[in-house]
């Protein structure tokens, strides 16, 4: 792969959007290309830039994670990386709805924190992307 690895983002949550493209930002390897608030436009944004990675969050407006995840996988195969404050033990069925319908890792949303946590989640969130960039090939 040559480049950085595209992202696309796809948050209904202003603030997390926020942190979220900074964070990916900040990274000399990857970049976000694209961003939506809801998985519709989500869906016409990676028609439009074909990224690497889709990062997604799981409850948004219009279109849930779960079908923007089946529509993602039938109409342009990427690995999805979802993003959610709902991934701990008791979403159990959603965790596994998601790896079923072709998410391939989960993250925990960031919401705020300080630096030493800032510099943490973007070393983190920028490994799980770049491990699932290398995964592209075999899904398309």
């Amino acid at each position: 792969m040559s480049g950085k690895i595209k992202v696309v983002l796809v948050e209904d949550s202003a603030v997390a959007l926020e942190i979220l493209e900074r964070l990916i930002n900040s990274s000399d390897i990857v970049e976000v290309v694209g961003t939506a608030r809801d998985g519709t436009t989500g869906l016409q944004v990676i028609a439009r830039e074909q990224p690497d990675v889709i990062c997604t969050d799981l409850q948004m407006p219009n279109m849930d994670g779960l079908e923007f995840t089946q529509r993602v996988m039938n109409e342009f195969p990427r690995p999805i990386l979802v993003i959610s404050n709902m991934v701990g033990p008791t979403e159990v069925d959603n965790i596994f709805n998601l790896m079923q319908a072709g998410a391939l890792d989960f993250f925990p949303k960031p919401t705020s924190g300080t630096a030493t946590d800032y510099a943490r989640l973007q070393n983190a969130l920028v490994t799980k992307i770049r491990v699932l960039a290398s995964k592209r090939a075999t899904l398309v």
